[in-house]
């Protein structure tokens, strides 16, 4: 059961990495197409 615990943080964890890389990826993209 602590494991499940463990597994249950650790993949929360990744998606707000995930999250917050798109979310830098957008902003990336629209500076560069206001660059151009």
């Amino acid at each position: 059961m602590k494991k499940l615990r463990q597994l249950e943080d650790e993949n929360r964890r990744l998606k707000q990495m995930v999250a917050e890389q798109a979310f830098d990826i957008q902003a990336l993209k629209a500076i560069n197409a206001k660059n151009w």
